[in-house]
């Protein structure tokens, strides 16, 4: 890709995250993104066939890899499961309050079919991601750490709680006063891991 194109498609990738971030999924259209990035419609459509394609593009190529390889920072299957964790929730919060946008989209991902329209469109298997955090988890329940419950289920557990601090740290930037600190989300984190090791 030329140093021009690749610039414009940045430029479209990075205001539709804005978009998004600021007005919600269903207020992103690609006549209002192309105004925004300063761009002709028919730009965004000689690199996307439509507003799902883009989306698809965005939450795979921006969102997931980038937030793969932060959250996986320093991070090693075979940890003691508290260690562990701690790491990846330590990873997760400093990476997304970084990445307001990008955490929309994810958040957004989560709540709609488009995850696993993107997964399918990409011929994306579970345990294509997050690999190493897999891997941790089947060593525990091994070990009798945990208990043998499905992956899915020890994300929801092991990581709403901390997504809902993060939406609580975004609507405390509006405010006099972040309670969101780094320090109560290490407190948070010691609270999930006493509740789910055996």
């Amino acid at each position: 890709m030329r140093p021009k194109n690749l610039e414009k498609e940045k430029a479209i990738r990075a205001v539709a995250l804005q978009i998004i971030a600021e007005e919600g999924l269903e207020n992103l259209s690609m006549q209002k993104l192309a105004a925004a990035a300063n761009i002709s419609p028919r730009t965004i459509y000689i690199k996307y066939r439509d507003k799902e394609d883009l989306l698809i593009k965005l939450f795979i190529e921006e969102v997931l890899v980038n937030f793969e390889k932060a959250a996986m920072a320093g991070f090693d299957d075979k940890m003691d499961f508290a260690t562990g964790i701690k790491t990846l929730w330590s990873n997760v919060f400093t990476y997304m309050t970084k990445h307001r946008h990008e955490f929309s989209l994810l958040r957004y991902g989560q709540s709609s079919p488009l995850l696993n329209k993107a997964y399918a469109e990409r011929g994306i298997k579970e345990g294509d991601y997050f690999k190493p955090f897999l891997a941790f988890l089947k060593a525990h329940i091994t070990k009798g750490h945990i208990r043998n419950y499905p992956p899915d289920i020890y994300r929801a557990l092991l990581f709403a709680p901390l997504f809902n601090l993060l939406n609580e740290y975004f609507d405390y930037l509006e405010r006099p006063k972040q309670i969101i600190t780094k320090k109560v989300v290490d407190e948070c984190c010691e609270m999930v891991i006493k509740g789910i090791l055996k």
